[in-house]
């Protein structure tokens, strides 16, 4: 029974937090309101949680106050879309208060938690009720409350983690899309994952090591990156950024054997990360051996995938660039897709980040490239509603003028870039920017992904919807939806419609709906564009 937390018991909490989540993030990931594939905010949040422990195993704090500033900067850097940047100003508020603390007791981590809700509804310009803001507060609320009379910790979180599920249950109360789809708050869901991993760990529930033992989805494979790579390039103790895969391991293989790699690798350079099952497993290092780190793996099973860079090197060129003079005003686009990279990169884009529907970027991704545009005024186009607030807390780790021009999709991004302007005073290119995208609106078509009644559809498995804010249409064939979809327009206020089309439509499927577009609408301009994106069949850009 205890009724401090120390520091090796925080570490733990954390760590335990990162695992119980990941068990359960497909989970959460499911929880999304509108049927479309871009379910994301348990992988998200996951990933957020990831960077946090591996803040934690970068700097081994032994104090609660550097541990509490390492939880904090390692969820900034790698947070991802809104849930998780929600969640890094969570810990960011908690971190606060627990770095002026000389024992942490209930009392004091109540006041953290609240702390952490009052940090997480400043960092929303409009905080919405039924989401993951209600559980934190009135789980901070709460815990103020009881703590007085509940010193043991184990009691105290079983008592608020029981308020926060009812807290969960009433989302759909306050929130009536919720109760539309018929689920809770994949946020809040995620935020009870956390705190009962932190539980688990205080009780004595045998969780397993960072380490996440499950197999990797192909996805995943193709886009987990180490989010929060980022070196402290004047001072490199280990020079190669050493990242592999190990596949077909052998056949006496266990987990503690991995394990063991992991304890190996922590001798031999820093930033550590060891992800998978025994099935597959992904390692990351920074180290002066390499050739170690390969070797190490090799007694596990096949190497797959090794990539090796000098870090030394990198630092010289950034050097370079950071020598040359600052341009003006520079550009960044976010955008998932070669065609619409290649599109941004015709209208001016300096740099073109990966990124969209269900792989956000982190708040560390869009440091990177902000610095290596080196300009005094970098404009950033996030094209997505969920990455925007990761752009604005960039604002804390750059040394520019960081202007987020707020477009939620990747048309609306494209009329904003067409109005930059890398000459203009800064004011005068944020205001053209952003007046340029208002009188653009965007039509998705994708594919629903479960059973459900939303928005007046009864949708199944597999129909093809059209959104735009809300689901307007739906059928088994994709041209037919898109007409239906655009037939809710004003024919008559019509003037452009593009047709961006993704990497599931063939050139000839595009144009043959383009010619159709143009003989139904002659007084409009139909233009159609490869767009390459995932997921969605079309992005329709109406003007």
């Amino acid at each position: 029974m205890s009724i401090y937390i120390d520091n090796s018991l925080l570490i733990g909490m954390f760590k335990g937090a990162q695992q119980n989540l990941a068990l359960n993030k497909e989970y959460v990931d499911s929880l999304n309101v509108f049927p479309v594939p871009d379910g994301d905010t348990g992988t998200n949040m996951g990933l957020t949680m990831t960077s946090t422990v591996r803040e934690l195993d970068s700097v081994s704090p032994e104090t609660i106050q550097d541990t509490a500033a390492a939880f904090a900067k390692g969820a900034l850097k790698g947070a991802r879309g809104n849930s998780g940047v929600i969640l890094s100003q969570i810990f960011k508020g908690m971190s606060l208060v627990l770095a002026e603390a000389k024992a942490v007791n209930t009392k004091v981590f109540a006041k953290a938690l609240l702390s952490g809700a009052d940090k997480a509804y400043s960092a929303v310009t409009v905080p919405k009720e039924g989401t993951i803001l209600t559980v934190i507060r009135v789980i901070g609320e709460y815990a103020v409350k009881i703590s007085s009379r509940t010193q043991e910790f184990e009691e105290f979180f079983k008592k608020i983690l029981k308020k926060g599920e009812e807290a969960l249950a009433d989302t759909p109360k306050l929130l009536p899309v919720l109760a539309k789809a018929g689920v809770v708050d994949s946020g809040g869901q995620g935020l009870i994952y956390i705190l009962e991993g932190m539980y688990n760990v205080i009780a004595g529930i045998e969780m397993r090591t960072v380490s996440l033992f499950k197999p990797l989805s192909e996805e995943e494979t193709k886009t987990v990156s180490f989010e929060n790579d980022v070196h402290d390039l004047d001072n490199i103790q280990f020079a190669y950024c050493t990242e592999f895969f190990i596949i077909n391991l052998k056949k006496h293989i266990t987990f503690a054997d991995i394990d063991k790699l992991r304890d190996k690798l922590q001798k031999i350079g820093d930033c550590v990360l060891v992800i998978g099952d025994l099935e597959m497993v992904k390692v990351h290092v920074h180290t002066n051996s390499p050739d170690k780190a390969l070797g190490y793996a090799l007694m596990l099973g096949e190497l797959n995938m090794p990539k090796i860079e000098n870090m030394l090197e990198q630092n010289r060129a950034l050097k370079k660039i950071k020598s040359k003079p600052r341009k003006k005003n520079g550009l960044l686009a976010i955008s998932s897709g070669e065609g619409f990279k290649n599109l941004f990169k015709d209208l001016g884009a300096d740099e073109v980040l990966e990124g969209g529907q269900t792989m956000n970027p982190s708040v560390n991704d869009v440091v990177e490239l902000v610095s290596k545009i080196n300009a005094d005024n970098v404009f950033v186009l996030p094209n997505n509603k969920n990455i925007i607030l990761a752009c604005e807390q960039a604002k804390e780790l750059v040394d520019c003028n960081l202007v987020v021009i707020a477009t939620v999709n990747v048309p609306e991004g494209i009329s904003a870039a067409m109005a930059f302007n890398p000459d203009d005073e800064a004011e005068n290119v944020e205001s053209a920017m952003s007046s340029a995208f208002k009188n653009v609106s965007c039509i998705q078509v994708t594919h629903a992904v479960r059973d459900t009644e939303i928005d007046g559809f009864e949708l199944h498995n597999g129909d093809i919807i059209a959104l735009e804010k809300n689901i307007i249409a739906k059928g088994s064939e994709v041209n037919d939806v898109v007409k239906q979809a655009i037939a809710t327009k004003d024919k008559d206020s019509i003037c452009v419609i593009t047709l961006y089309y993704g990497e599931d439509v063939t050139d000839e499927d595009a144009a043959a709906l383009s010619e159709e577009l143009t003989e139904i609408y002659s007084d409009s301009d139909v233009i159609c564009v490869s767009g390459g994106q995932a997921h969605y069949y079309y992005l329709i850009g109406v003007e």
